[in-house]
């Protein structure tokens, strides 16, 4: 979806509208924040995306709730939307969520199923426009959590490796990858390090851990990183990830 007037979920894929002129980054800076925004559950998580949108470019977000809220910030604030369902609840939808400036020139679905509870978690790539003249790539992933092997877990990946496999320009892949086990976190660093990404490093790390290892991440590549922090808050079971970057100038 990505319209709020004609919230549609019928489609994989979207082609957005052409951005001529507009770019994702801001004079050549990029800021990208990813959170878990625990579907609107807590008090004051708008003042929380209020505060990651007015610092970034970019915000993807997990267990997004298309609520009459969210949606009625998303009018007030101008972003443009980009969401892939997971489920709906309550006539309400659940997923992953992108929220920007400008509109992605092209976005695609995903979906897998936890075995266990059987609803589905989502992910999103998604295509942005970057003043170099290039398309950043953005994976925006809640990785299937409810599953002791690697099944579910690991098809959620190989189904995103094919469109990295296609693109051989600049990348974000982030969100709550649910890496609570040594085993979910080795898997997700190989095919980091099989698509040439590396992780941010952090100024302050206050990202949720479970059985001592974070939950949530951001990767990069064909970009200059400059810092990165995850702060506390209470608007969330998850604390938010914000990575500033520059974006290369091509060769």
């Amino acid at each position: 979806m990505t319209d709020l007037d004609t919230p549609s979920f019928d489609t994989r894929c979207v082609l957005g509208v052409e951005n001529t002129g507009a770019y994702l980054d801001n004079k050549g800076l990029l800021s990208v924040s990813t959170w878990n925004i625990y579907k609107q559950k807590k008090d004051n998580w708008d003042k929380q995306l209020a505060r990651l949108n007015q610092g970034s470019q970019l915000v993807l977000l997990q267990e997004a709730g298309l609520s009459p809220e969210l949606s009625q910030y998303i009018r007030d604030t101008g972003l443009k939307v980009s969401m892939a369902k997971a489920f709906t609840l309550w006539n309400t939808a659940y997923g992953v969520m992108n929220l920007a400036r400008i509109q992605a020139k092209s976005a695609c679905a995903f979906t897998e199923t936890e075995p266990l509870i059987r609803f589905a978690k989502s992910g999103i790539v998604a295509h942005y426009p970057l003043s170099t003249g290039e398309d950043l790539l953005v994976v925006n992933l809640h990785g299937i959590n409810f599953e002791w092997d690697l099944t579910h877990f690991s098809k959620q990946f190989e189904a995103i490796a094919l469109e990295l496999d296609k693109h051989h320009g600049p990348i974000i892949l982030a969100g709550d990858l649910n890496t609570w086990r040594a085993e979910r976190l080795n898997f997700v660093a190989a095919l980091a390090s099989k698509h040439h990404l590396s992780e941010i490093s952090y100024r302050v790390d206050k990202r949720r851990r479970v059985f001592g290892l974070p939950l949530d991440h951001l990767y990069y590549r064909g970009l200059t990183f400059q810092s990165a922090e995850s702060l506390a808050t209470d608007s969330s079971d998850h604390n938010p990830i914000t990575a500033h970057f520059m974006v290369k100038e091509l060769p």
